[in-house]
């Protein structure tokens, strides 16, 4: 009778570590054994960071009246909902010799900057697209005394000046004579560069943006040499690009573009 009763011990002892084991499995299986509890079937909701603002971009033109009536093309960033946005600077967009404000839009510099927050601003210098000529322009006093018409009448109170090629005739002389207007400076292998004296460039303390193409080996290596007398330069040099270096190679300039302006805040 003992052994009997011995054997039905055994075995009710196997019996309920087998059905233990069978209840607790499902749980061992999940990884631990705290039971688990339905978010949803609770009501609450697992947390997440809320969503980034979204920053859209509206493009509009534009003329400004006077002498020379200026024409000119604003990228806005703008909310979800479409209300403008405070922009994180201001950028005005000057161009070169064959080109106009059209080059920006077509380029995606002026959405690329709205997108991103700024305010951007692009002019048709008198005589180039839709702004007409004038004869009212013949001195560095002129040019100067129009950019600070543009910017005043568009209410740009501390820009940043971007300015290729060509548009040096009208950036240089107001960097020279406003430079605490300016929040920083992008010359693109500017001409009039020789202008000025290395107790001129050492004057000034804008933070400037240098940017030539690697093969543009006469005005792009000049200015460079001469533009590295600011005290406050970086300089990107664009491989396998030409004078119009950001046409070339529009991705490493649009991302210099973005570098140099995310530091100026």
């Amino acid at each position: 009778m003992n052994f009997l009763r011995n054997r039905l011990v055994i075995l009710g002892l196997v019996l309920s570590a087998t059905i233990l084991l069978y209840l607790l499995l499902p749980s061992i299986r999940h990884g631990g054994m705290e039971p688990s509890l339905d978010v949803k079937k609770m009501g609450l909701a697992a947390a997440s960071p809320p969503p980034a603002p979204t920053i859209n971009m509206t493009i509009r033109t534009g003329q400004l009246p006077g002498d020379p009536p200026l024409f000119f093309r604003e990228a806005l960033p703008i909310d979800a909902s479409g209300r403008q946005i405070l922009p994180r600077l201001q950028v005005v967009l000057l161009h070169g010799q064959a080109f106009s404000s059209k080059t920006w839009e077509e380029l995606g510099t002026l959405a690329l900057l709205a997108t991103n927050g700024f305010q951007a601003l692009a002019m048709d210098l008198p005589g180039f697209g839709n702004s007409p000529d004038s004869d009212a322009l013949k001195s560095d006093q002129n040019r100067v005394d129009l950019l600070q018409r543009f910017m005043e009448s568009l209410g740009v109170r501390t820009a940043v000046l971007l300015s290729p090629s060509m548009s040096g005739h009208y950036s240089l002389p107001f960097l020279f004579k406003h430079s605490t207007q300016l929040h920083g400076y992008i010359p693109i292998a500017p001409v009039g560069t020789r202008n000025y004296t290395p107790q001129q460039y050492q004057n000034i303390q804008t933070p400037t943006l240098i940017v030539y193409g690697a093969l543009d080996t006469n005005l792009g290596a000049q200015s460079h040499k001469n533009l590295m007398q600011l005290p406050r330069h970086t300089v990107v040099k664009l491989e396998g690009a030409r004078h119009a270096c950001y046409m070339d190679k529009p991705t490493e300039f649009h991302q210099a573009l973005l570098d140099f302006l995310s530091k100026l805040q």
